[in-house]
């Protein structure tokens, strides 16, 4: 059978120690700023060495989070941080941008790399594009369920990775920008400021749609597959990841330990099912309500609560009585004095009253000990809670135990392995010589040999025997070994004195953790970073493409001087009609694959190759390998959503086939006149005006809220009859439209535009410009058209076009800084 591995997270030291302790096989780690949990603690690059040592003394692997895209001014910093994990042993690195990756493979032909999440890899195609970078192991997509990883899993040798815990994305990993475009701070760079979990009102065909206390539409439960495990396994699954580099060492040393026990239980060929204490204990570490998100297929109904966005813990019961000095509930769960408990009105943004249980009463009478369950009087402390807020039918949650956390704490407080290491000891040795002692550790294949300071005398009374040998070598308490097996080679009866056989087995012990502490070797070679791109001629004829949404808009573009119509419709079969339109106009035209290819789903990618048109706008690593793999005649345009923010990602996809690449939406505009500066500018194309495309995700907020049906295939298709917008707390109504997939993208509500720095663009060479629409009319689409050709033949200045159109004055996601050189 192939390794199954648990991978924890670990924020710090503490966490490191709890993931260890409770018998995680490997952990994962950030180092400093380049890592998708900034706010984590993390590690610095000096202590590398050090939790490697430490990692590897108990057998457990050491990976580094460097899962965000690196920008071209930190080329150099990414590569010094990457020689320093090659130095200090480190088993891989979790990667997000493939320049990275070609980075990595410059540096080191053996050095390890995973695919993050990140990456949005979601299919087979998306795994084969992957193969000539030898990555290790793929970290398929939170979307994925149990037959599409199934189906990825029979297409490839590579281990497949998978959440299993924690907290869930509404959003695709590496495919959310609504972080940053409306607070700065980027998921793409493990700054998240959690805009998912917002309340928002849900607008239908222009009304509010009364909710009650639903307000969270996009805050989805957290993820538990502890009863999956066997499903998981025989899907094809090599590691179980645990979410939580934000979350504390109790929480980490909880989760790691219930996840081991079910694969051990499993591999070990029985039955396990959790119980229902082991779930409850994983929900009072951190719960906002358990799911199997998309691992058992789509569910929308359950993916979402929508009335809280944050940890709730054990759900106890509800108020049935509010008394002068507490409550009276039926609890469903166990409750004790001293427990955390909070008192739920469904009105999260308000202060909520919680506090810590002071006494339980039953019939008036005082309660020791753990009341399970019953009508009981909680009583708080004196000064927790003021009860004049509680009501009748609030929910109460039981949000900490402090006898759990005691509990969990004594595993990480001390340092001891989560299992001995067998050791196998041979002895050799005749009178005259020394004692010869191999000490052979079988969990690594290491092995050390140590002889005696004495010769060995020939014994007058009491020689040698196994039995005495095995006694005094199996004296490993306090180590990480235990005593498997001793095989004696001793001729004649010889002696030695009892300190010298401890000392031979402090000796070997100590020798053995040195050997587990040495780095892992790999090859390194130094690289140039410079870029063969810099040297660049002003454009002088650039072209204006115009991407459309709907046929109307594609008619009237049809009408203007762009060079080329882009067609990216929610319903792939009104493609043909896009093409004949732009045909009969004499018109190219490129088609917009779907943001997100899953298995099974190449019949759309044929469907658009069927429609024969000019180019392609290519959206994922599966639609790339997709179409390069067959030498398609269209020109393949790579889109925003390749994530390509540096010139090695630049060079890499278009050695793979692309003819035209567009930068990443993180790129504020000095990051793009950087990556410009370094990238072959006559095959990028810049988008120089759109709404947004901010979460794309597989949550459809059509079917989970005006539908009865729980997916595509019972929904009813309300998006075929209705539009939805989401309304934030200050009022912007923000788009929400669907793909063929039934996937969801939340515009944002306000265009934007960069054509303030197409001068700067033009000066770098960059020919190909492009302009998005989405629900403009045909007249309007005309007028955006015109301002932007005025701009690019210079006849119009950039803050006129931005003023006139009423638009964001900004390129992609930030606005950023643009430092004249």
């Amino acid at each position: 059978m192939r390794r199954i591995e648990l991978l924890a997270p670990a924020g710090d030291w503490d966490c490191l120690r709890a993931a260890v302790a409770n018998g995680a096989d490997a952990v994962y780690f950030g180092v400093d700023k380049y890592n998708a949990r900034v706010r984590a603690k993390n590690f610095r690059m000096e202590e590398l060495k050090d939790v490697m040592a430490y990692l590897h003394k108990y057998n457990v692997r050491g990976y580094v989070t460097f899962n965000i895209l690196v920008f071209e001014n930190e080329l150099e910093e990414a590569k010094q941080l990457v020689e320093a994990c090659i130095d200090a042993g480190v088993d891989a690195l979790i990667v997000q941008d493939l320049g990275l990756v070609q980075l990595i493979r410059d540096m080191s032909p053996d050095f390890p790399i995973h695919g993050s999440t990140q990456m949005t890899i979601t299919s087979p195609e998306a795994v084969e594009f992957l193969k000539p970078y030898h990555l290790e192991v793929m970290v398929l997509g939170r979307e994925n369920n149990l037959t599409h990883i199934q189906k990825i899993a029979e297409k490839t040798n590579v281990p497949l990775e998978v959440f299993v815990h924690g907290a869930l994305c509404v959003s695709y990993s590496g495919q959310c920008l609504t972080s940053e475009m409306w607070g700065g701070r980027s998921a793409n760079r493990g700054e998240c400021a959690q805009a998912c979990r917002l309340p928002y009102d849900l607008i239908v065909d222009g009304e509010q749609k009364e909710m009650g206390n639903v307000a969270y539409l996009l805050s989805p439960k957290d993820l538990a597959a502890l009863d999956l495990v066997p499903e998981l396994i025989e899907a094809g699954v090599s590691t179980f990841k645990i979410e939580g580099r934000l979350k504390s060492p109790e929480y980490v040393a909880n989760v790691v330990s219930k996840y081991r026990k079910a694969i051990d239980e499993y591999l070990a060929g029985r039955h396990y099912t959790p119980s229902k204490e082991e779930i409850r204990e994983l929900q009072q570490s951190f719960s906002r309500g358990f799911t199997h998100g998309f691992l058992k297929g789509t569910n929308n109904k359950q993916l979402v609560d929508g009335t809280f966005p944050k940890s709730r813990g054990v759900f106890l019961g509800t108020v049935k009585k509010v008394l002068k000095d507490g409550v009276l509930c039926e609890l469903q769960a166990p409750l004790k004095r001293g427990d955390g408990i909070v008192f739920d009105a469904g009105r999260p943004e308000e202060k909520e009253e919680g506090g810590r249980v002071y006494d339980l009463r039953k019939h008036g009478k005082k309660v020791e000990g753990e009341v399970e369950k019953g009508v009981v009087e909680i009583i708080p402390g004196r000064h927790d809670i003021n009860l004049t807020r509680i009501h009748v039918g609030d929910r109460i949650w039981k949000t900490s135990d402090q006898e759990l956390e005691r509990r969990l704490r004594k595993t990480f407080e001390t340092e001891r392995p989560y299992r001995l290491f067998p050791l196998t000891v041979r002895v050799y040795g005749e009178a005259g010589e020394p004692l010869i002692s191999t000490w052979y550790d079988e969990t690594t294949g290491n092995e050390v040999t140590v002889q005696s300071e004495q010769l060995l005398d020939i014994a007058q009374k009491r020689p040698l025997t196994l039995e005495f040998i095995k006694e005094q070598f199996g004296r490993l308490g306090g180590t990480i070994f235990e005593l498997k097996d001793v095989h004696m080679y001793i001729t004649g009866d010889v002696i030695v004195p009892v300190k010298e056989l401890n000392r031979i087995r402090r000796q070997a012990v100590e020798q053995l953790i040195e050997q587990r502490q040495r780095p892992r070797l790999y090859s390194k070679q130094p690289i140039d970073l410079t870029s063969p791109y810099r040297q660049k001629q002003q454009a002088k004829t650039p072209s204006l493409m115009a991407l459309c949404r709907t046929l109307g808009q594609v008619e009237a573009v049809c009408d203007t001087d762009v060079e080329m119509v882009y067609a990216d419709f929610e319903f792939t079969t009104d493609y043909p009609k896009a093409v004949r339109i732009a045909r009969t106009a004499n018109k190219p035209i490129a088609l917009a694959t779907p943001r997100i290819h899953m298995p099974g789903e190449n019949g759309i990618l044929r469907g658009i190759l069927k429609a024969e048109p000019d180019a392609i706008l290519v959206r994922s690593l599966g639609a790339v390998q997709y179409y390069t793999s067959q030498s398609v005649e269209q020109t393949l345009i790579g889109d925003f959503s390749l994530n390509i923010s540096n010139h090695l990602s630049a060079q890499l996809f278009l050695s793979r086939g692309l003819d035209r690449i567009t930068p990443s939406y993180d790129l504020n505009i000095q990051q793009m006149i950087d990556l410009l500066e370094a990238a072959p500018t006559e095959h990028i194309e810049i988008v120089i005006h759109q709404h947004l495309p901010m979460f794309h995700t597989e949550h459809c907020v059509y079917c989970t809220f005006l539908s009865e049906g729980t997916d595509f295939t019972n929904c009813g298709r309300p998006c075929e009859k209705h539009r939805v917008s989401l309304r934030d707390r200050i009022g912007m109504l923000h788009p929400v439209r669907v793909d063929i997939g039934c996937r969801n993208t939340v515009y944002n509500a306000i265009e934007q535009s960069g054509a303030e720095y197409i001068p700067n663009f033009l000066s770098l060479g960059v020919r190909s410009y492009r302009i998005e629409f989405l629900e403009e009319s045909p007249k309007k689409v005309e007028e955006v058209v015109s301002l932007y050709r005025e701009a690019l033949e210079g006849k119009r200045s950039g803050t006129s076009v931005w003023r006139t159109l009423k638009a964001i004055n900004q390129l992609g996601v930030t606005r950023g800084q643009l430092i004249k050189k």
